[in-house]
């Protein structure tokens, strides 16, 4: 079989084009390990921590006291602080996700760049590319893929680059004449998103658009595309990138935005992160903030399977005629236990407002008595939004959303949603992820959706993130996220779907290892109760930092027709995949592990 007729057979021939010769022919390349001979040797590495200005750090892996002592001191010490995403923050060894059973573990890199500024960023660039050694680039660590983290590997590790500048009126380098000045923030990128929160809202009064956990670091957010609480009105964190000082794998320091480099800019607008280049600043717009933003919790309890099908059938409505709006984000979780939990956010409305949005919901419920229960605690409400990531305000007003950094000196600004605690430290069994188009809602398909979404519940909770699919939008928002390298499929959904199980432990740590079984049993359930969706959105496409690990096709789930023109900016930025991350755009062309070109 010639090689024509073999990559047509295989599927491959849209993509040949965009990958090299060498991919064909020749002995594989191979990154070097510390095992190897040709390792660097203690005099190259003592050269780049002189480039460097003695931040080259060997990194510690503190789960390896566990693993060596589960009864030690360094090991309990381990175990009281693990679940403080600020202390995992400041461990270049940790990832906040510890990993992904049967897929991959955090592992140590063997050194880390503590870079303080671009220059060292490049450095460490260099030294990767001039020795072939695999690099991983860590800023805020949450990847659930892993992406951040490599055993045998060069870190570069941005955590101490964080300055936030708010500026008045920012112009691009270069775009001077063409680009109305705004206001906006540079934030390095170690910088996490509530530092960047702290400054530009609750300081300054403005609104930057970023990512709903606090911890998440802000460039990794904006190189996956990033959803927030309010995305929903003001769409994702890349479309609001206006420029980016970045390395590239030639270790040249650059500022690009859409005057300079225009492909790489957009590319770094959702084609992913790790993978174009080393970003070690980024810049943003800063928008108008709202006089209020507010929110909806509550719980509803079904009493029998066929009122929860009433319940789903009504709320699809409901939402369509009443939500499906830029007011209205965040979650609905729909359980296996018949019941149904709100967590929704508002942008705009007054308490008032609010509770007459919701009221034919509450009348809908309340003349079903013995059908439907409503939890204690039901909140409808809103809030000055300046004060929404204000942690002094919160406390004076006894709002206990927040959990705290609890280490001696740490600022009072260290703060993450209670309702994230659990995904720190944790270990994740399944993930999947749908985007779930608009035309779901229109009048004659909202019974096969509440239909799909009850079949789905039985094997598995669903989350339904409005503010993580688009339609609804302002078409400012959805103009702005079209001209991103996002799966174009989010402009017409109206949410994303995510079906998720995680449990805990790490292996080799006696008596907190993950529970293998029942991963592989949890991933199965939520592998049945995702195509119970797609077979209503069977292209529905992925969010790239929110899915599956083992994605089928995840070129065209998480880029859709984006993925030839990111791979061309691949070739032309990187052409030597220097940056590899897992099912990032390239990665196709390496082992696993990104070790070996294949």
């Amino acid at each position: 079989m010639d090689r024509r007729t073999f990559l047509m057979r295989s599927g491959l021939a849209a993509l040949a084009p965009l990958w090299p010769r060498s991919l064909f022919a020749g002995k594989p390349f191979r990154r070097r390990r510390p095992s190897d001979p040709d390792w660097p040797s203690p005099a190259a590495w003592k050269r780049l921590n002189d480039e460097v200005e003695g931040n080259l750090i060997p990194v510690e892996f503190p789960i390896e006291a566990c693993i060596k002592d589960v009864e030690s001191d360094a090991c309990k010490n381990l175990l009281a602080t693990i679940k403080n995403p600020y202390y995992i923050g400041d461990q270049p060894g940790m990832t906040q996700t510890l990993g992904w059973v049967d897929a991959w573990f955090t592992k140590p890199s063997v050194y880390a760049v503590a870079a303080r500024d671009a220059k060292h960023v490049a450095a460490a660039v260099r030294f990767a590319r001039e020795n072939q050694l695999r690099l991983v680039v860590k800023g805020g660590g949450h990847s659930y893929q892993g992406t951040s983290n490599s055993a045998d590997s060069l870190m570069i590790w941005t955590r101490h680059m964080h300055d936030l500048t708010v500026h008045d009126a920012f112009i691009p380098q270069g775009c001077e004449g063409k680009h109305l000045p705004q206001r906006a923030v540079s934030c390095g990128s170690g910088a996490i998103w509530m530092q960047a929160y702290d400054a530009v809202t609750t300081k300054a009064g403005g609104y930057v658009q970023g990512g709903g956990c606090t911890t998440v670091g802000v460039a990794g957010l904006v190189q996956s595309g990033g959803f927030g609480s309010f995305s929903k009105h003001y769409g994702t964190c890349a479309a609001g990138l206006l420029e980016a000082e970045v390395v590239t794998a030639d270790g040249k320091i650059r500022i690009v935005n859409a005057c300079n480099d225009p492909e790489l800019f957009w590319a770094l607008k959702g084609g992913g992160g790790g993978t174009f280049a080393a970003v070690t600043r980024v810049t943003l717009r800063v928008r108008e903030l709202p006089e209020y933003a507010g929110g909806a919790i509550f719980k509803v309890k079904a009493s029998s399977d066929d009122a929860f099908r009433r319940l789903l059938r009504y709320f699809v409505a409901f939402y369509r005629d009443n939500l499906f709006n830029h007011h209205w984000g965040e979650q609905a979780i729909i359980g296996s236990n018949n019941t149904l939990r709100l967590s929704m956010v508002s942008w705009g409305l007054t308490t008032e407002e609010a509770m007459k949005t919701w009221q034919p919901f509450l009348d809908w419920l309340a003349r079903s008595p013995a059908d439907y229960t409503i939890d204690p605690g039901m909140v409808i409400g809103s809030m000055p939004a300046r004060h929404w990531w204000d942690v002094a305000w919160r406390k004076e007003h006894h709002h206990p959303v927040f959990n705290s950094d609890s280490r001696p000196g740490a600022p009072e600004t260290n703060v993450w949603w209670t309702g994230d605690g659990g995904q720190v430290a944790w270990t994740i069994y399944g993930y999947e992820s749908l985007w779930l188009p608009a035309s779901l809602l229109e009048d004659g398909s909202q019974q096969r959706l509440s239909d799909a979404l009850f079949a789905s519940s039985r094997h598995d909770w669903i989350g339904l993130h409005f503010n993580k699919g688009l339609a609804g939008a302002p078409s400012e928002a959805i103009e702005a996220a079209r001209d991103t390298a996002t799966n174009p499929s989010v402009l017409s959904a109206f949410a994303l779907a995510i079906i998720a199980e995680d449990g805990g432990g790490y292996p080799g740590v006696r008596g907190h290892e993950p529970n293998l079984d029942e991963a592989r049993k949890a991933r199965d359930d939520v592998h049945r109760a995702m195509n119970e969706l797609r077979a209503v959105a069977p292209a529905g496409g992925a969010y790239v930092s929110e899915s599956d690990y083992f994605e089928k096709d995840w070129q065209h789930s998480y880029w859709g027709a984006n993925y030839a023109r990111l791979a061309a900016v691949k070739r032309k930025y990187d052409p030597a995949g220097l940056f590899f991350v897992h099912n990032g755009v390239g990665s196709e062309e390496w082992s696993t592990d990104g070790f070996t070109r294949l």
